[in-house]
């Protein structure tokens, strides 16, 4: 699948990434976001922001994931208990119906990355290993973000994913005060803050 690139100024001027990740809320055929982009651009910001317009979790993929973590393991309790394989789920079980956060994609292990976007694209988790043979939906909004700096997504897994966002700090001087205005707002009253934004964020 081709990838569109959307570039922007990350903190002011974020319309394109607003809509690539809308986008895939209302069609998720479209493939998931990948959002590149320095430290500090707000990458991570966006992701989380998303789930307060939806009733979806961010289920977050570690860096540190083991294979059976991510697809699925034997319970060893239950099975010791009743002397049959028993399957416990793992994580892109619990992301069915969620949001699947990975970040810093670019620094996963690659075969972890090729069972993510396998899963994303079937739409369901297939366990076969160690006596166990288990099917569960998977059917999740995939985002993943990266810092080019630290490194590339291999290419034929950078096409896995529906649309590119690449963003950029904001360089204006008077926006980015504007930014640190309203940091500092959130941190003196975060719940006269939201009150404040809450009609545009309804909106």
């Amino acid at each position: 699948m081709a990838y569109t690139t959307y570039p922007f100024s990350a903190i002011f001027g974020q319309e394109r990434l607003k809509k690539a990740l809308i986008f895939n809320l209302i069609n998720p055929k479209i493939g998931g976001v990948l959002i590149t982009g320095q430290k500090g651009t707000a990458k991570s910001t966006a992701v989380r922001a998303l789930a307060e317009l939806t009733h979806k979790k961010v289920i977050t993929l570690p860096l540190s994931v083991t294979e059976d973590r991510l697809i699925g393991s034997v319970d060893l309790e239950q099975t010791m208990k009743t002397g049959k394989a028993v399957y416990l789920p793992g994580i892109l079980s619990e992301a069915d119906g969620q949001i699947l956060y990975v970040d810093e994609v670019n620094l996963l292990q690659d075969h972890l990355t090729d069972i993510v976007l396998t899963a994303h694209g079937s739409k369901e988790n297939r366990v076969e290993r160690e006596g166990i043979s288990a099917v569960s939906d998977c059917r999740f909004l995939l985002v993943g973000t990266m810092n080019p700096e630290e490194g590339d997504l291999r290419p034929q897994l950078l096409d896995r994913f529906g649309l590119v966002v690449e963003i950029r700090g904001e360089q204006e001087i008077e926006k980015r005060r504007q930014l640190i205005r309203r940091r500092m707002d959130f941190e003196k009253d975060p719940d006269e803050f939201i009150r404040r934004w809450q009609e545009e964020e309804s909106a």
